[in-house]
């Protein structure tokens, strides 16, 4: 792909982007997670000075739209803790395997997401990153792997593969050498980029690797995961995490309040959905009769779970359509794989694995790679 300019223009907490409705920022939530209270305060931020929702990214990340104030918002962000670094804000983009260190997997992971955001932090040329690079964590289950971070890792049984826009190279990394290696590999892909905005535009992986030993045969690519982990999950330590899908990702700030109420830790997955863990029995059971009734989705055969789609008209000025009302007629006819209905060719939130459907103006074709 072409790039006609140096930079994209991803926002950011700071970095506001002036979408159709208004001004749109971008908090970064490294391995999706969020305490209560965060979410809390982003709820009430969207009540006040927002469009009364927030959208949920598939890089785990929380949008807030038509904004009327963006120094109280910037402001209300910092104060929660979500707004750790003002020159790498837009940068912080880590996914990890959600349900890591509480439900299967090989190892848990969720001490590598805070240390390798610490290490992007303290790493002076990363601030020029664009907004697009990410970071992927899959601590062995493989749902993270398949959705083609630019820098990026799979646990194995005693080392780590290494990966590269998805794809194995071969790299084998002792565990203790993973954040030091991933924050390598972004700043030489900052000082090589040129006006590439991701990895897999490169037409050559060898200037990243160099000086890194190729010891094993690359692993298949895993496939890509498009639906979350939904309802009643038992977690290794005997507690709950309840998994709620959020239709295409349009998250009300009342139930967001509500979510927050439950006062436990969250995660918000790449699949647009949220994970609330470490819930006992009665607590769950309570939580989930509160939360299905407004609209989240608990059920793992809810066609929700197969279609999303971009913001659209009228949020987006690029859009040819209202995709998300489009989506939603379509839902109920969904069946087999996942689509993602989109208002132009920039195809904004889709990810491997989906079918693509772009707006004509008069319906929509099928989008091919």
């Amino acid at each position: 792909m072409t790039r006609t300019r140096d930079d994209d223009a991803c926002p950011g907490a700071l970095h506001l982007y002036q979408a159709a409705d208004g001004p749109l920022v971008r908090v970064r939530l490294p391995g999706g997670m969020i305490t209560a209270a965060q979410l809390k305060t982003l709820a009430e931020v969207a009540t006040e000075f927002c469009s009364a929702a927030m959208e949920l990214t598939s890089r785990g990340n929380i949008q807030l739209r038509g904004i009327t104030d963006p120094v109280a918002v910037s402001h209300r962000i910092g104060a929660a803790g979500l707004l750790p670094s003002t020159t790498h804000e837009r940068v912080r983009n880590i996914v990890a395997s959600p349900l890591s260190g509480r439900a299967g997997g090989l190892r848990d992971v969720r001490g590598w997401v805070a240390d390798l955001d610490a290490a992007i932090q303290a790493e002076p040329t990363l601030s020029a990153l664009p907004g697009r690079f990410w970071f992927g964590i899959d601590d062995g289950r493989g749902d993270v792997s398949g959705l083609g971070a630019d820098a990026g890792v799979h646990v194995l049984d005693n080392a780590a593969a290494l990966l590269l826009a998805g794809r194995d190279t071969g790299v084998r990394l002792q565990f203790t050498d993973i954040v030091a290696t991933l924050v390598r590999l972004a700043a030489r892909f900052s000082a090589v980029r040129e006006k590439a905005w991701r990895v897999n535009e490169l037409s050559d992986f060898g200037p990243l690797l160099d000086g890194m030993r190729v010891t094993a045969q690359p692993r298949t690519p895993s496939p890509p995961v498009t639906r979350p982990p939904v309802g009643w999950i038992p977690q290794d330590d005997g507690r709950i995490a309840l998994g709620a899908a959020v239709p295409l990702g349009v998250l009300p700030a009342r139930v967001a309040e509500f979510l927050a109420a439950i006062e436990s830790p969250m995660t918000i997955t790449p699949w647009r959905s949220v994970l609330v863990c470490d819930l006992d029995e009665f607590v769950a059971d309570t939580a989930l009769r509160v939360l299905a009734p407004l609209g989240l989705v608990f059920d793992e055969n809810s066609p929700w779970l197969n279609v999303s789609s971009c913001t659209g008209r009228p949020g987006c000025a690029h859009s040819r359509a209202d995709v998300r009302a489009h989506a939603r007629e379509a839902a109920g006819d969904v069946s087999g794989g996942h689509r993602h209905y989109v208002g132009c060719e920039r195809a904004c939130g889709s990810g491997p694995g989906d079918e693509v459907l772009v707006a004509t103006g008069d319906g929509y074709r099928r989008m091919h790679s």
